[in-house]
């Protein structure tokens, strides 16, 4: 199984993330497994990055004419599709989906690699067309990527990027009209061409004859649907045309994973003015004090009554049983939390303490059930509680990208709070969970401890800023998230 790529240099580091993700997740569409997944996508990867950057390299190919070839991600993707067929034929066809090996031994895989007018319109205007336009049309349209994000990644002006998009959309448009006037065909559905083109150029409802012809002519439908620029079937024919199996499938998934990188779904705080932020902070924060007060009130009136038992037993009480803040849910065993030395002894010493400096008493009480308020006495910081009242240096977003019976790919986004220059991030699963690959960081694993380590191009990170990273694991049984993240050994609390 060959090695993924190193990045050549830090243009190239920056789209290699993204293109792995959407081979990953085609090569998992084409597979039976997690296993067979990771190695078809590896093997897909290194094929077509390396043909990439030969067509990147080489001279241009004839006289005035450069040399057609597929934007990054499409170009990946039918790599996908080139080592799939390969295994079939080399008798790893087991390794693939059922549907997939009916596909490669049809006429319809043959198609895309057959005569090139014989091949999909989308496909062959969309070599016709300039790479940086057929790499925003491809962005937009199957990667479901909104238009400032991949203006940015395109080096594009955001600000006419709508504009650009739908030049574009015009130019691929005429380029598959021009294809399919090129396309041999029978006299029906040459005499259908022209009216198909008028009529999806102008959005006019479809006379009854055309439609008839549409619905028992393939190749004519398949025309309609790259001509047709409304109605929002311009992806399915991209995807279709490009890809070829599993096309509208793996649109799903890349609009599911474009929802997940954007944060859709979890809930978002809403634009307000910064001064109704702080004032909004204020109140929290007086309320909180309220709170601590009426519960410090009720701590010392407990430990005053008579025959209520000892300070002792309601420490017990109210410490047992208690779950971290960061992970409400069963965690690792952790070493016993630091106690008072009173633990054990007869309850008359422990009765004096509490009555003498109630204050103590009350503060506790307070930090378990508020956090830190900033009102705490000297004594009472003496002997703080590890990671308790500290603001955490780190907070963590685990996404559950997609899950399979015997596998799942999960993406990490950590933010820091402080700048690093190398990180290393580690968590625990709760069911036996087992990390294999690993994309933009290398992993290591010793039960169920998981550690995640920087890459050579993105080990430094900015103060406020986020690092991310993404793997596949498998699973039986029950597939629970991970808890007891840390950044550098330093916890991490967790959003959402």
């Amino acid at each position: 199984m060959p090695d993924l790529p190193t990045p050549q240099d830090a243009t190239e580091a920056a789209w290699f993330s993204e293109c792995w993700d959407a081979v990953l997740a085609y090569a998992d569409l084409c597979t039976s497994g997690s296993t067979a997944a990771a190695q078809l996508a590896r093997e897909a990867f290194a094929l077509g990055i390396r043909e990439a950057r030969e067509a990147e390299a080489g001279p241009a190919r004839g006289t005035g004419r450069r040399h057609a070839r597929l934007p990054r991600i499409p170009l990946l993707l039918t790599a996908v599709r080139t080592t799939a067929a390969a295994w079939e034929q080399a008798g790893q066809g087991h390794k693939l989906d059922p549907d997939l090996r009916l596909w490669l031994n049809s006429d319809k895989a043959a198609r895309y690699t057959g005569p090139p007018l014989q091949r999909p319109l989308a496909l062959r205007a969309l070599r016709d067309l300039q790479q940086a336009d057929a790499e925003l049309l491809w962005l937009a349209e199957a990667e479901a990527l909104p238009l400032p994000t991949a203006a940015r990644r395109l080096d594009l002006d955001p600000a006419s990027a709508a504009e650009e998009l739908q030049q574009v959309r015009t130019l691929f448009r005429d380029r598959c009209h021009r294809n399919h006037l090129d396309t041999p065909m029978d006299a029906r559905c040459r005499s259908y061409a022209r009216l198909l083109d008028a009529v999806t150029r102008s959005g006019a409802e479809t006379p009854g004859d055309l439609s008839r012809h549409l619905a028992t002519c393939v190749q004519c439908a398949e025309a309609a649907a790259c001509l047709r620029l409304h109605g929002g079937g311009l992806p399915g024919a991209l995807a279709g045309g490009v890809i070829g199996w599993g096309g509208l499938a793996y649109l799903e998934r890349r609009r599911r994973a474009a929802e997940v990188r954007l944060g859709a779904g979890r809930p978002t705080l809403p634009d307000t003015d910064p001064q109704d932020g702080a004032q909004k902070a204020r109140v929290a924060r007086n309320g909180l004090l309220v709170a601590a007060v009426l519960v410090s009130a009720l701590a010392l009136g407990v430990t005053l009554m008579p025959f209520g038992g000892s300070g002792d037993d309601l420490t017990a009480r109210g410490d047992g049983g208690r779950e971290p803040v960061a992970d409400p849910r069963p965690s690792l065993p952790s070493a016993p939390s630091p106690s008072p030395p009173a633990t054990g002894r007869p309850s008359g010493p422990a009765t004096e303490r509490t009555r003498e400096p109630a204050t103590p008493r009350s503060s506790k009480s307070r930090d378990r059930h508020t956090g830190p308020q900033g009102t705490a006495s000297p004594t009472e910081r003496a002997e703080p509680r590890p990671g308790r009242s500290a603001a955490p240096a780190c907070r963590v977003e685990y996404d559950l990208v997609n899950q399979w019976p015997d596998g799942f790919q999960a993406t990490v986004t950590v933010t820091s709070s402080r700048p690093l220059d190398n990180w290393r991030v580690s968590w625990s699963f709760r069911d036996g969970q087992q990390a294999g690959q690993m994309w933009d960081a290398s992993v290591s694993q010793a039960g169920n401890r998981v550690t995640a380590t920087a890459a050579d191009y993105n080990k430094s990170v900015p103060a406020g800023g986020e690092l991310s990273f993404g793997f596949l694991a498998s699973w039986t049984g029950t597939n629970s998230p991970p808890y007891g993240f840390t950044l550098n050994g330093h916890a991490c609390a967790k959003s959402g």
